[in-house]
């Protein structure tokens, strides 16, 4: 069996990806992750016992422990997860977005790079540097704009945007300088199990089920392609062992809804699931000042990865959703473990602030 090491292994895809990675038994796994505030070990605990899965806390910043990583593990691929994701905090608190995302994935590139060099001939034509990106890179779309393909030309809005196609770049030029075999793929807005509730669809579930308000930015009609995790792992897998080296693919979940549409979603959802006398969820609803250059849409173009290696997604909105929210109601214990004290403070400081302009 390959050895992956997966970077960022902790996070929500990183985590999602090498729980199927190994209940699927593609790979034996070593999961390297800095388990910053978004991390939660708990979420591959089931993996403890799991003779072919290892942990080892380091950032990809530290360019000696990756030489020590894949030098102890030979990895047959590594795939990078390792970010920071969230574009509300990249405009709070830049720099940590520009350390992780661009000088991170160059260090990790560097200590691929040595280490792919010393491979047998064998081996390095069978070895993989997968790089997971996002769409955000290509910027923003009008409402009748066709979607985002993968030779759509970048022009990132946020620090976090800015960050990520730095990094892409990056893993390009590798490929293109160095003979590394890259890949990369760009994925639209992922959810499902065991995402940060920093991120809209956690966020509003968690905030609904204890009866607080449901923030959203300006007049809610930002849209977004909706992409069930379990599906871009899969996606991620077919890429990583079919793809030609040095494509890139855009995966995405041909499910683009406004965000409004989205939170009342999930109010209807909880309605059912979690029913409260006399009450609507979306009665929770609040509009609160935009944030600074929120991208109005993104839609991703998936016929390349569909034509070329036969993927598209299994899971609508719908169904992805409701599996979504099961999950949330079902683990209370990992819910409460990931809002701490640190977390509620960020809410407050970044919904805080603004002013509601309009309630419902």
């Amino acid at each position: 069996m390959q050895t992956f090491l997966v970077t960022g292994g902790v996070g929500f895809i990183g985590s999602n990806f090498i729980l199927k990675a190994r209940q699927e038994q593609w790979a034996n796994i070593i999961n390297l992750d800095k388990l910053t505030y978004a991390s939660n070990p708990q979420t591959v605990a089931q993996l403890q016992d799991d003779s072919g899965y290892h942990f080892v806390r380091g950032d990809i910043g530290d360019i000696q422990l990756l030489h020590h990583v894949l030098e102890q593990y030979q990895p047959d691929a590594i795939i990078n997860f390792a970010a920071e994701s969230h574009v509300d905090r990249s405009i709070l608190s830049p720099q940590d977005f520009i350390q992780t995302n661009v000088v991170g994935t160059f260090q990790l590139l560097e200590a691929s790079r040595a280490y792919w060099e010393k491979l047998s001939p064998q081996k390095r034509e069978q070895f993989r540097f997968l790089h997971v990106s996002t769409d955000e890179v290509y910027g923003s779309l009008g409402s009748t704009d066709p979607a985002f393909r993968e030779d759509t030309p970048y022009a990132p809005n946020s620090p976090y945007a800015a960050s990520k196609a730095g990094s892409d770049h990056l893993v390009r030029a590798y490929f293109h300088t160095y003979g590394l075999p890259t890949l990369i793929t760009n994925c639209s807005n992922n959810y499902g199990p065991r995402q940060f509730p920093e991120k809209l669809i956690p966020l509003m579930i968690l905030h609904a089920l204890n009866g607080k308000s449901l923030p959203i930015y300006g007049d809610g009609q930002n849209i977004r392609d909706w992409l069930y995790v379990v599906d871009h792992c899969e996606a991620l897998y077919i890429v990583l062992k079919h793809s030609r080296i040095g494509e890139t693919y855009n995966i995405g979940g041909n499910n683009e809804q406004k965000n409004l549409t989205v939170v009342e979603k999930i109010c209807a959802i909880l309605d059912e699931l979690a029913p409260k006398p006399d009450f609507r969820h979306s009665s929770l609803i609040t509009y609160v000042k935009d944030r600074p250059g929120h991208d109005r849409r993104y839609a991703i173009d998936c016929s390349k990865i569909s034509s070329e290696l036969g993927w598209q997604p299994k899971e609508n909105f719908e169904s992805g959703l409701l599996k979504t929210i099961h999950w949330y109601l079902s683990n209370p214990t990992w819910v409460e473990q990931v809002q701490s004290g640190a977390y509620a403070q960020w809410i407050m400081h970044n919904y805080g602030d603004r002013e509601a302009v309009l309630s419902n």
